[in-house]
């Protein structure tokens, strides 16, 4: 039988469950919980419309362990904007695992706008610079190496900025899923009349890997909720 500290460790990694043929629990992978692993992830929370974007803490939680009880769960996750929040992540040789609050804080990072910083550089030194290329009319979509992984530049203050140059009148940001970043010019009305249309549907289409069914304004280098999350 798998203690309690085991099972509580394995919901923490994610693991698969047991084989029904065998009866065996996966063994956790050998995680290098390093600063060099530290990456960030972003998800969905049904329906929140937060209207600032300042990072504020999940809070601990229950989970449900296998085999009944309960166990605590602190994990580094932050509401972000509109129906979005963040996740720090150690990245695994196949996958990737929740970083818990505690661990966060033993990297001595001066705050949690520190911690993103390097989680970003990490990604990006591993799976690459977030590029911009056409996708339908002027919707632009943004991809790095890892399609799993685009949704994370929604986070790369650095490339909006740099976008801003161009586009000062503001860019149009959908993030539907983990492989969908898109934007366009919000001088385009064309183009963000096609995001409005579309974005719940983009969203809703994504199954598990769909992230947020808002519309997302980034302007004066700050960014607000254009159109909120289609209701649950």
């Amino acid at each position: 039988m798998l203690s309690r500290r085991t099972v509580l460790s394995l919901a923490l990694l994610g693991a698969r469950p047991a084989s029904a043929r065998t009866g065996e629990a996966p063994a956790p992978p050998d995680w290098a919980a390093t600063r060099e692993n530290l990456m960030v992830v972003v998800r969905e929370t049904v329906g929140a419309n937060k209207q600032d974007e300042a990072l504020s803490p999940n809070g601990a939680m229950k989970i449900k362990l296998p085999g009944g009880g309960e166990g605590d769960f602190d994990p580094a996750w932050y509401d972000f904007i509109g129906d979005t929040h963040i996740r720090f992540v150690f990245d695994g040789p196949d996958s990737m695992r929740n970083v818990t609050r505690h661990e966060l804080e033993q990297f001595k990072f001066a705050g949690v706008d520190d911690a993103l910083a390097l989680a970003l550089a990490n990604l990006k030194r591993v799976y690459g610079e977030p590029k911009a290329t056409p996708w339908v009319g002027g919707v632009m979509i943004v991809a790095g190496k890892s399609p799993d992984l685009d949704s994370s530049y929604f986070l790369d203050r650095a490339f909006w900025r740099e976008l801003l140059k161009t586009h000062p009148e503001g860019l149009v940001v959908a993030v539907p899923k983990r492989g969908g970043l898109l934007y366009a010019s919000a001088s385009d009305m064309r183009s963000v009349d096609a995001l409005r249309r579309n974005i719940a549907q983009l969203h809703a289409s994504s199954g598990t890997l769909r992230v947020s069914s808002a519309l997302f304004l980034f302007k004066d280098d700050k960014w607000s909720v254009l159109q909120p999350a289609a209701r649950p």
